[in-house]
């Protein structure tokens, strides 16, 4: 009889509570609605008109940069023997393929439904550090739960939100880059330095996470900064290195990585104006198809929102996060054209929580997210499962 209680009481202890509770809670909520609007799509967007039976849930799934994911995790950076490399795979950090094929060999589930399985549970514990984070951040006068749960619905209702269910590498990137983020705000710079290594080690923006990780460092005026904590700083760019002399023993070339971006997605070097006009033209010339065009106008407004909030966080004297912001916008605009930005802002925590304290003091700013901004989401599912790009 008396171990009830203790189950009881342990079970209690496990219980997420506060901000965490509140996270989850939206986290559950909306992959029930990205799952179920995905099946949905199955049956209403079926290929053949006549056809009585809807497409096969997984292949909705199995869209884009998934399919360069999968490969690599399965065959390598070489591709599938005798079909070769369907893009240049080397544009593609290891991480989250290393993880796909790990899950794999230890569970028996198939690719995309293990790319799929460590979204789920990576965008759970973005979530939740994203929320810790809004309630650290909490302004005078303002309730951190209240901050917490403002930014998470504006975060999980953002019209790229389905990139945090597909197996693609946002939510596995947010899982290490929101709780690095929150460690260094709150001065564990060991902590913030192993995870930012994690997160550079699944895509490059780690790397402007580790730049903005030293600025912060830099400017902190609060007593967090501390010396002997500064070794920790450089743990990073390991990731990044190490990858980079495989690729040049894989390959000769120093550059892979770059080459590969190139090659496959256009991102040579041009300046800013050039790859404004050459988006632009893209967007509105008529020289794209009609999702590729509409797309590309959001790549536009993407970036203004980009510029926007830089300037502001420039003006709060936010210089770590404006740095940030700032490196991702440079890479994105000296490219042939602006692409992957609108997917590029679901990893802008500064975003989300200046909406949501913005939102909190205007309550229309709330009322004009919902009703003009959160049904993009429901687009953007729909075109992705439905192999139009998005984003």
């Amino acid at each position: 009889m008396s171990s009830m209680p203790a189950a009881a009481t342990r079970a209690a202890h496990w219980r997420p509570r506060g901000v965490d509770a509140i996270a989850l809670r939206y986290w559950l909520l909306s992959r029930i609605g990205i799952f179920t609007l995905v099946s949905a799509g199955a049956w209403l967007f079926a290929n053949d008109r006549d056809d009585r039976t809807p497409v096969d849930y997984l292949d909705r799934w199995t869209q884009w940069d998934t399919v360069h994911y999968t490969t690599i995790a399965h065959w390598g950076y070489d591709g599938a023997p005798g079909v070769g490399q369907l893009a240049p795979l080397e544009a593609f950090f290891p991480g989250y393929p290393l993880l796909i094929k790990l899950l794999h060999g230890i569970s028996g589930l198939d690719y995309v439904p293990a790319g799929l399985l460590i979204s789920l549970i990576a965008s759970a514990v973005a979530i939740v550090a994203l929320a810790r984070l809004a309630a650290h951040e909490a302004g005078p006068g303002v309730a951190p739960e209240a901050m917490a749960e403002r930014t998470v619905l504006l975060f999980v209702l953002a019209p790229s939100a389905i990139f945090l269910a597909a197996a693609y590498t946002e939510a596995i990137f947010l899982a290490f880059a929101f709780p690095a983020w929150l460690c260094a705000r709150k001065g564990r710079w060991a902590a913030a330095g192993i995870l930012t290594a994690c997160a550079c080690g699944i895509r490059i923006t780690g790397v402007f996470v580790a730049i903005a990780l030293i600025v912060e460092f830099l400017t902190a005026t609060d007593g967090r900064r501390r010396w002997r904590s500064a070794p920790w700083l450089a743990v990073p760019f390991l990731p990044v290195v190490a990858y980079m002399t495989y690729l040049h023993d894989r390959t000769g070339d120093w550059n892979a990585w770059q080459h590969a971006q190139e090659k496959g997605w256009y991102r040579n070097f041009h300046w800013p104006w050039e790859a404004l006009a050459n988006t632009w033209e893209a967007a509105y010339d008529e020289k794209q198809s009609t999702v590729f065009a509409w797309m590309f106008g959001a790549e536009i407004l993407a970036v203004g929102i980009g510029l926007v909030l830089t300037m502001w966080l420039l003006r709060r004297r936010r210089w770590a996060e404006a740095t940030y912001i700032a490196l991702q916008l440079y890479a994105f605009t000296t490219s042939y054209w602006f692409f992957s930005v609108p997917r590029s802002t679901l990893t802008w925590w500064p975003l989300w929580i200046a909406l949501a304290a913005w939102s909190l003091r205007r309550p229309v700013v709330l009322q004009g997210y919902l009703t003009v901004l959160a049904p993009f989401a429901v687009a953007f599912v729909l075109l992705f499962s439905n192999g139009r790009w998005a984003g």
